[in-house]
């Protein structure tokens, strides 16, 4: 019923690239000492959005985090020990989430998961996850009240409430806009948490909200809330909604006359290709926060994109990133941990600091987020850069 993937790498052959990437792993900061005796394969759980609205994120997460095991098996990192990788799809449903999150731990018995995609799912899925004890690492849950759940739960995603008032101050000083305008999807926690985190924001900018229009996901036409804003005369639009809806709302907003001269903000959601694909030009000026870029600087990005490229024939997106880096800090955490227990696994990840990934040099904190600096990104002829 849950479509299961059973995705079996072991010691496989790879792109050079990726093999120099991976080796790279055994002089991490945060991985200390050899895998302990650990063998056989060691089964981690994974719970993507395939279908539905989070498939803009799902299927790339998915293949990041099966090729950052296929590195980290073929470097021998966990010595005679390998990952196995068993993959559900939610269908972005957090009672599919829920159901697989028990399928994975109570029949697999899976040692950690990863994900679900969506805030929505991980608000509920989580739960189970912290009843049975088994630690669980978000790579796209931005939402309020995720970690909250318990000492189980970690993410290393940056929430929306530390990306967006970053975003908010570096382009109302670059930019000097005064009159906003917010829309955003009120059935998700996603973009009700971005929503707060603008709204925040801006007030704590001094900016002047001036409209605010609630919309559903899966709606088309925004006609009806674009027409109202553009009786406030905004500068600028805020939007924390999904890819597919970003989109549908920019493209409108240019028949209408409101874009290019207002300028469009956002949040996670805009850092999608499904975004580009879908706006086209539309997009074009668009900014958001975000926790990686295509050309980051970072420990192993270049050696990633380049196999994530010549494997799926795409570039790798945020999401990507941060599903590759997660299978890289949970096999550390299981190397420091020299163990297959969960409770160990947990100790082992909340200890992590100064790992070097393609997110930056990497640490949770306290509350098991992670310590991270976002970065601020336009689109400029279809494609993301840094925002000066």
């Amino acid at each position: 019923m849950w479509g299961e993937i059973r995705v079996r790498l072991a010691l496989v052959g790879l792109v050079g690239a990726l093999l120099l990437s991976a080796c790279a792993l055994g002089e991490w900061p945060g991985a200390s000492g050899g895998a302990g005796g650990l063998k056989g394969e060691i089964p981690v759980g994974a719970v993507w959005s395939l279908h539905g609205p989070g498939a803009s994120f799902g299927p790339q997460q998915q293949n990041a985090a099966a090729l950052a095991v296929q590195g980290i098996n073929g470097s021998g990192f966990l010595g005679d020990a390998t990952l196995e990788l068993l993959v559900e799809d939610d269908h972005s449903v957090p009672q599919d989430a829920v159901a697989a999150f028990e399928k994975l731990i109570d029949r697999d018995h899976v040692v950690a998961l990863l994900g679900p995609t969506l805030s929505t799912a991980a608000r509920q899925a989580d739960r189970v996850a912290q009843d049975r004890q088994v630690p669980v690492l978000g790579v796209s849950n931005t939402a309020d009240g995720i970690v909250e759940i318990g000492e189980f739960v970690f993410r290393d995603s940056p929430p929306e409430s530390e990306v967006q008032p970053s975003m908010v101050r570096a382009t109302r000083r670059k930019l000097g806009y005064e009159r906003v305008a917010i829309i955003y999807a009120a059935d998700d926690a996603f973009t009700t948490s971005g929503y707060d985190a603008f709204r925040r924001a801006l007030e704590a900018s001094g900016a002047q909200i001036v409209a605010t229009e609630a919309i559903r996901t899966g709606e088309r036409d925004f006609a009806r809330q674009l027409t109202a804003i553009a009786e406030r005369q905004p500068d600028a639009i805020v939007l924390s909604t999904l890819p597919a809806e970003a989109a549908a709302i920019m493209r409108q907003a240019r028949e209408l006359g409101l874009s290019p001269a207002v300028q469009f903000l956002g949040g996670n959601g805009f850092n999608s290709p499904e975004l580009l694909a879908l706006a086209g030009r539309a997009a074009d000026g668009a900014i958001s926060g975000a926790a990686w870029i295509l050309d980051a600087p970072t420990p192993g990005n270049r050696a990633f994109v380049k196999a994530y490229r010549e494997q799926y024939g795409a570039d790798p997106d945020q999401f990507a990133a941060q599903a590759y880096a997660g299978v890289h800090l949970l096999a550390a955490a299981i190397r420091n941990a020299r163990s297959r227990d969960p409770r160990a696994i947990r100790d082992a990840l909340a200890r992590l600091r100064g790992v070097e990934t393609v997110l930056g040099k990497f640490s949770f904190d306290e509350a098991r987020n992670p310590v991270q600096t976002p970065v601020v990104q336009i689109i400029r002829d279809g494609k993301p850069e840094l925002f000066p």
